[in-house]
Order: structure tokens, then sequence, then C-alpha cells
């Protein structure tokens, strides 16, 4: 395991130890993570690591805005008191836009 000093991001100028490793890449993909480094300003490797962080924690993100918005799901009342507009919303939105 070596240590370096990784560019500033989000949680500030630091210093972790780091595996290296290879990874192979479409033109386009490598392409495309170029342009994003670019418009962020960072190395491409950073942009990769944040893709991999945020692939990391996602699945408990997900669920945990599922539990919320099955929490309130149902609990407020459309203006004329109908509470099946998840259920029916094509049903109402035909008479809006129709």
């Amino acid at each position: 395991m070596t240590f370096r000093r990784l560019e500033v991001t989000a949680s500030g100028d630091y210093i972790l130890p780091v595996v290296r490793t290879q990874i192979r890449f479409t033109t386009e993909q490598n392409r495309r993570l170029k342009a994003v480094a670019r418009q962020q300003g960072v190395s491409m490797a950073e942009v990769i690591r944040r893709c991999v962080d945020e692939t990391l924690v996602q699945p408990d993100r997900r669920r945990v805005r599922f539990e919320r918005a099955l929490a309130v799901a149902g609990r407020f009342r459309e203006k004329e008191g109908r509470r099946d507009v998840a259920a029916r919303h094509d049903d109402y939105l035909k008479g809006g836009w129709g």
C-alpha cells in the first residue's frame, strides 16, 4: 500500500492509502470521463473514485428514499378529496390534456 496526496475533493484535501489498479475503457467511455473531469476541474481518477463511491453507497440511498416515499404515500388528499390519484393518474390526466 502506498500513500499519495489526492486532490481536493468534496471532503477537503486529504491523504488516504490507495491501491493502484488498471482499468480498460472503451474509447467512448474514456472520452466522456475526460470531458466530465475537465468540466469538474478534477482528474479522471477522481471522477472514477466518485463514481465508485456513489455506486457503493447508492443501494442504501435508494432503500432510504423508497421507505420515505412509502411512509407518505396516500397521506395527502387532492383538492377534490381524491385518494386514488396514484392508481388512476392516467384517467385524471386525460381530462386536463385531452
